[in-house]
């Protein structure tokens, strides 16, 4: 039994591999493409595309690996039909559960490691992508030019004369009114310093000046700091259940949506244990081949129902879809395998 166990989960593993890269690379190849729009709005070198890139990996394992693990299952259940082993193993007095129960261990493992994803490591992957391009774009508003009227830096104007070959700038002026006073500040040299979401203006050898209708006050300055926290709406996230049951209704709604269709794609390689056996375990001699035909339509059947009922059952979809996916799958294994093996 351990020998006949190592050679399906042997098998089991090869097409699990080489479809699941397959897929991958092609979900990868989809989201590069919606990366590369993102440049047309802010900048990004290798290493921010790389960072990017790695937010979005557990959500396409979503859409790869319980695909993955339906179609390789059914096609190394579906080779031992086509080679004469199954029927093989059948007269030895096997009976077709023990194939279920091999497949049962892979498909309780990726079930728990696709829930462990959806829970803990999706959320955190999703705040840092949003907070990131968020930042990135209000980065990119901040692009400023030498000899250019308008710029904005917080609440100061400001303009700046020219722009040395360090990265520096000279002859630099910034000006801010409020109700009660007017503040004017001149400055020979200033760099624009960019840490932890914070501008700095670094401002060198200068003067400032306060005007108001009971004062005039002058001061000069060696070196001065001007903060401007970015105007990115960055999302605090500080674990989980932050990410799940948020504040906003608007939001409530989007995230039952996600929450639904990740838990019914995690069960997915688990409640397809039936419909595997059912589809791929055949008799050559008797009955004609129809494996890829099931396996197209169990997954179409399976993502169009999952994806058509959120709307009008919401959190009632998870276990309608289940129960219904379960019990149907479970009348056709009885009737056209247990019956006939």
């Amino acid at each position: 039994m351990n020998r006949l166990q190592n050679y399906i989960i042997k098998n089991l593993s090869i097409l699990f591999l080489s479809i699941f890269l397959a897929l991958f690379s092609i979900a990868s190849i989809v989201f590069l493409i919606k990366l590369a729009s993102y440049t047309a709005i802010i900048q990004l070198n290798l290493w921010e595309m790389t960072k990017l890139y790695i937010f979005v990996v557990p959500e396409l394992l979503f859409f790869t690996l319980p695909i993955t693990f339906f179609v390789s299952a059914a096609l190394t259940i579906f080779k031992l039909s086509n080679d004469n082993e199954i029927v093989v193993l059948f007269s030895l007095g096997i009976h077709p559960k023990f194939i279920l129960w091999v497949l049962l261990k892979p498909a309780l493992l990726l079930t728990a490691l696709l829930f462990f994803n959806f829970f803990v490591i999706f959320p955190h992957a999703k705040i840092l992508s949003k907070n990131f391009i968020s930042y990135k774009k209000s980065e990119a508003k901040f692009n400023l030019s030498a000899s250019e009227f308008g710029h904005k830096f917080g609440n100061w104007l400001l303009y700046l004369g020219e722009k040395n070959d360090d990265g520096t700038y000279s002859k630099v002026f910034l000006f801010n009114k409020s109700e009660k006073e007017e503040l004017l500040i001149k400055a020979k040299e200033a760099k624009i310093i960019n840490e932890n979401n914070i501008l700095r203006l670094k401002l060198t050898d200068g003067e400032g000046y306060s005007y108001s209708k009971e004062k005039f006050t002058q001061i000069d300055f060696e070196t001065m700091f001007i903060n401007d926290t970015l105007t990115s709406k960055l999302i605090k996230h500080q674990n989980t259940l932050d990410y799940w049951n948020p504040k906003g209704k608007w939001l409530i709604e989007k995230r039952k949506k996600k929450f639904t269709t990740n838990v019914l794609l995690s069960l997915f390689p688990l409640l397809s244990l039936f419909l595997v056996a059912s589809i791929s375990i055949i008799h050559v001699r008797h009955q004609k081949a129809k494996v890829y035909l099931y396996l197209f339509l169990g997954i179409a059947i399976y993502y169009g129902s999952t994806l058509g009922l959120i709307r009008p059952l919401g959190l009632y979809t998870i276990p309608t879809v289940a129960l219904t996916w379960l019990l149907v799958s479970y009348t056709m294994y009885r009737k056209n395998i247990v019956a006939r093996f």
